[in-house]
Order: structure tokens, then C-alpha cells, then sequence
């Protein structure tokens, strides 16, 4: 072939070349065209559009799930003396404060002396039954005659203790039936004393404190109590109510012995305490 034909095939492959990128660029720009004015592309994009505000929106919500959080304060905010020294630590437990003579003024110091502080309430009401007995209740009814009628109050009593010498009593008076018993269980709280125990038994004299260390007799009205020290083994011999008072004062083996109208279950309760009181009258250490 000559020069000049072989320069006429070289334009021509170049010329077809040309026309066939053109061709293919045309055809991919279509596509983007037609891809873009699809209505599910249109929809994605519209949902995407619509989803960057809400990232914007969640991310204050995250940090405020991350800040730190704030300190409460504490529910009691003691309001005597005793109060405060508690709260700072001057007293290690509640025999200190009973062995100082401390007066005791605000419920949250036993709560926060002894933590494993049980109660107990003692059935003090009653109401007919079948059968002509008596269904014992947690609350007494009393009624009082007005011109618009009767008015009826509730009493209830509650013994507190710790099972380790410590034990109180306290009644509460409401027209009902849960305010008085949180009555009851406040003033028990408040009247807390120190049980003197020992071994007084001439059969045991084994020294411990099962026990107590000699006869007490106690009085609330008619009912006169009288404990004796027993030795071990022998139990609480009671009835349930005065077992009741006698095991949150840390005592397991008593003779108990009563007289008067014992019926009455407040005063009977009321005549046990005063004679653990009456514990602590003789001389010694507790």
C-alpha cells in the first residue's frame, strides 16, 4: 500500500473511534437521567433528605442520657443535737447513747443505731366471733357518745426491739387503722431502754445472759407481773403476747407470773415493761 492509502485507513479508524465514545457517553447520561427521575429513587432520596434532621434531633437526647447524675440528699435531717452527733459519728451504737442518758427525741436515731430493728404488735382489740369466742384484732375500738353520733377511735401497740437487750413500747391513738399503728411503732422507737440479763438461777449459774439476774414484779393498773429467772432450756413460759415483748429484749428463759385483770392485753404488756425498767433500778453494770 501506498503512503497516502494508509493514511486514509489511520483517519478513519480515529474518526470511527470518536464516534463510538460519543455514542457510549451519551447512552450513560441517559441512564442517569432516566435513574433519577425513577420515582423509587425519588423516594429514597426524599427519605434520606428527611432523616438528616432526625439524626440531628436524637443526638441532644444521647447526651442527656449520659450526664451525670445528681446527688439526692439524705431523707433525715436530724433537728436536735443528738441528731447531728449521730450523723457525725460520735456514738458507735445505741448502748452509748442509753448508757449517757441521752433523751431520745427523733425515731430515724434508732433507725439509723440499729438497722436490724424488728417489731411486733400486740393484739389489743377484739370483735365477736362464731361461735360466741373472740377474734383477736391488731387495733382496740372505743366509741364516744355526740349529738351527731357515735365517734369511734383506734388504739394500737407496738413493741420494738433488737433481740440483744434493746426493746421499747409505744401506744398510738387515730381514727385509723394504719395511722395508728405508725403512731404506735414512732412512740415505741422513742421509748427505748437497755434490758438487764444475766443467769440468777440457783439450778443453772452458768453466767450467761439467757436470763434475768434476779425477781422483778412490775404494775400497770391491776395487773401486777412478776419474772423470774429460769435456767436454760426451760423457754419463755408466757402467754403469746408477753412472749412477744420478753424475745425482742433478748431474753429466752423466764418465768412469768400474773395477777389482776390480765384481759386487759395493754396493761398487761405495759406491767411487763415496767418491770424490765425495774431491771435496771438494782445495782451492777448492765
Amino acid at each position: 500500500m501506498s503512503d497516502d492509502a494508509k493514511k486514509k485507513v489511520e483517519e478513519v479508524e480515529k474518526q470511527v473511534e470518536e464516534a463510538f465514545e460519543e455514542t457510549k457517553n451519551a447512552g450513560s447520561a441517559e441512564e442517569s437521567e432516566h435513574a433519577e427521575s425513577a420515582p423509587e429513587v425519588q423516594q429514597q432520596t426524599e427519605g434520606k433528605k428527611d432523616a438528616e434532621p432526625e439524626e440531628e434531633t436524637e443526638e441532644p437526647a444521647e447526651k442527656e442520657e449520659k450526664a451525670p447524675p445528681v446527688e439526692r440528699e439524705t431523707d433525715w435531717i436530724p433537728k436536735t443535737k443528738l441528731g447531728n452527733d449521730i450523723l457525725a459519728g460520735k456514738y458507735k451504737s445505741i448502748d452509748e447513747v442509753l448508757e449517757k442518758g441521752e433523751l431520745i427525741l427523733e425515731p430515724e436515731i434508732v433507725d439509723a443505731m440499729i438497722p436490724d430493728l424488728m417489731q411486733e404488735v400486740i393484739y389489743i382489740g377484739g370483735s365477736p366471733g362464731k361461735g360466741g369466742g373472740i377474734r383477736r384484732t391488731a387495733t382496740k375500738m372505743t366509741a364516744r357518745m355526740h349529738k351527731s353520733g357515735r365517734r369511734f377511735k383506734l388504739s394500737a401497740l407496738v413493741v420494738v426491739g433488737n433481740g440483744n437487750g434493746v426493746v421499747g413500747i409505744g401506744r398510738g391513738i387515730s381514727k385509723e387503722h394504719r395511722t395508728a399503728l405508725e403512731k404506735a411503732t414512732k412512740n415505741a422507737k422513742l421509748s427505748v431502754i437497755r434490758v438487764r440479763r444475766g443467769c440468777g438461777s440457783w439450778e443453772c449459774g452458768c453466767g450467761g445472759n439467757h436470763s434475768i439476774p434476779f425477781r422483778v414484779t412490775g404494775r400497770e393498773g391491776s395487773v401486777i407481773v412478776t419474772l423470774l429467772p429460769a435456767p436454760k432450756g426451760v423457754g419463755i413460759v408466757a402467754s403469746e403476747e408477753v412472749r412477744k415483748i420478753l424475745k425482742l429484749a433478748g431474753l429466752r428463759d423466764v418465768w412469768v407470773k400474773t395477777s389482776g385483770k390480765t384481759e386487759t392485753r395493754t396493761n398487761l404488756a405495759m406491767a411487763v415493761f415496767s418491770a424490765l425498767k425495774n431491771l435496771n433500778s438494782g445495782k451492777g453494770d448492765l
